[in-house]
């Protein structure tokens, strides 16, 4: 009994000694909860989450105390809103692949789906172009006109900026170096384009139909 003990004094004595513990064998990276880029994203979701409400809050006040909504002129073309809510509800598919690429550190399929990712962004900010041209109204116009393309321009803000990281780091994963991060970074990435996405419907919602109803 007294050979456990004696190991077990032995080894808090080295640690008071500070002798060096070998480490190497534990991961560098995590994901999920375990990363700080989770909680980095998290933390960025709900800050911008609070500007769109704070938009849309003053939307329908300034709406309230409109006489009429839109003030002066119709209300956005369906058409090219419809076609981009359409594309981002199908990007979420490879978006999810390529977020269980990283968790599995499968190097091609990250590729793979990131580059099909990356096709959904542009196709995205292009049909973009032509929702700015269909609001029927100038953001300096009215007060109708700079809440909507407020909401419009917050919205394409946060759709470039993903695209940017996105495009970043498809570059990344086919030049290296390819560090166990970068597949964090591809998850946290995908993440973020579910905030994305999920933030655009009941803006889409408001842009277009709140003017109607």
């Amino acid at each position: 009994m007294s050979a456990p003990r004696e190991n077990r004094a032995a080894g808090k004595e080295a640690v008071r000694r500070g002798a060096a513990l070998d480490v190497s064998g534990l991961p560098t990276f995590a994901f999920g909860t375990r990363s700080p880029m989770w909680w980095g994203t998290m933390g960025l979701v709900v800050i911008e989450s609070t500007v769109f409400a704070l938009t849309i809050m003053a939307y329908f006040y300034l709406r309230s105390h409109a006489p009429a909504w839109p003030i002066d002129g119709p209300p956005p073309d369906l058409l090219w809103g419809g076609v981009n809510t359409a594309v981002l509800l199908a990007s979420l598919w490879p978006n999810q692949m390529a977020k269980r690429a990283a968790e599995r550190l499968d190097l091609n399929g990250v590729r793979l789906w990131l580059s099909v990712c990356m096709l959904f962004s542009l196709a995205f900010l292009a049909v973009r172009v032509f929702e700015f041209t269909a609001l029927n109204t100038r953001w300096d116009s009215d007060a109708y006109g700079s809440v909507v393309w407020m909401l419009l321009g917050l919205h394409t803000t946060h759709l470039v900026t993903d695209a940017w990281d996105s495009m970043v780091l498809t570059v990344l994963m086919f030049t290296g170096p390819h560090e166990g991060k970068r597949f964090v970074d591809v998850s946290e990435n995908a993440g973020y384009w579910y905030f994305v996405v999920l933030s655009w419907l009941p803006i889409y919602a408001v842009i277009y139909w709140g003017a109607r109803f």
